[in-house]
C-alpha cells in the first residue's frame, strides 16, 4: 500500500507535466499560425499598396481620360491630335475649367496621400512595435480613396463643361483608358484602407 500510494505522486506530477506541455505546444502552434497569417495580409497590403499607388500616377499623369477615335485625346492635362503627315502626335494645353481644375486638384490630393500612407507604412514596418495597428495608414488610404471617387465622380457628371467640345455625345467619343483605371483604384484603396485598419503588426 505504501509503495503504491509513493508511485501516486510522481505519477501525478508526470501526467501534470505531460499536460503542461501540450498547452505550450498548442499555444506556440497557435501563435505561430497568427504570426504567419499577419505576415501574408501585410505582404498582400503592401504590394497592394504599390499596385494602387503606380495606376494612380498613371492615372494623374500624362494619359486619355476621353479618347474622340484614335485620332484625338485628353487627359487632364493636354489635349492631343494625331496628325496624319508626320505620324506623330500634337498636344497642346487644356483649357481649364473651374470642374477640370477640381479634378486636377483631387487627383492630386490623391497621389499625395497615397504616397505618403505608403511611406508611413514602409516605417511603421521597422519601428512600431510587434501587435501595433496601422490606423494612421488606412486613414490616408481611405481619404485617397475618396478623393478619388470624387474627381471621377465630377468628371462623370461635367464631362461636357470639362470637355468643351460639341462632339462630346458623338458616335466613337468615349471615356479614356485612365479614367476606368481610376475607377478600378477606388475600390483598392476601400480594401487597402480596411487591411490596414484590421492588420496587426505580427513581427
Amino acid at each position: 500500500m505504501c509503495g503504491e500510494e509513493g508511485r501516486r505522486p510522481a505519477e501525478d506530477t508526470e501526467s501534470n507535466t505531460e499536460l503542461h506541455t501540450k498547452v505550450f505546444r498548442r499555444s506556440v502552434g497557435t501563435s505561430t499560425q497568427g504570426s504567419t497569417k499577419m505576415a501574408f495580409l501585410l505582404m498582400f497590403v503592401t504590394v497592394l499598396h504599390l499596385v494602387t499607388l503606380a495606376m494612380l500616377f498613371i492615372a494623374t499623369m500624362e494619359k486619355p481620360w476621353w479618347s474622340w477615335g484614335d485620332t484625338e485625346k485628353i487627359d487632364l492635362w493636354y489635349k492631343c491630335i494625331y496628325e496624319n503627315t508626320t505620324k506623330a502626335w500634337l498636344c497642346a494645353s487644356v483649357s481649364e475649367s473651374e470642374w477640370l481644375q477640381s479634378v486636377q486638384a483631387l487627383m492630386i490630393l490623391s497621389v499625395v496621400l497615397s504616397s505618403i500612407s505608403f511611406m508611413v507604412f514602409l516605417g511603421q514596418l521597422f519601428t512600431m512595435s510587434k501587435g501595433g495597428l496601422f490606423y494612421f495608414t488606412g486613414l490616408c488610404q481611405l481619404f485617397a480613396g475618396f478623393a478619388a471617387f470624387v474627381a471621377v465622380l465630377i468628371y462623370t457628371f461635367q464631362r461636357k463643361e470639362i470637355l468643351q467640345d460639341a462632339r462630346e455625345l458623338e458616335m466613337g467619343c468615349f471615356f479614356g483608358f485612365c479614367y476606368f483605371l481610376v475607377c478600378v483604384c477606388v475600390p483598392f484603396f476601400l480594401v487597402c484602407g480596411a487591411f490596414c485598419v484590421y492588420v496587426r503588426k505580427g513581427v
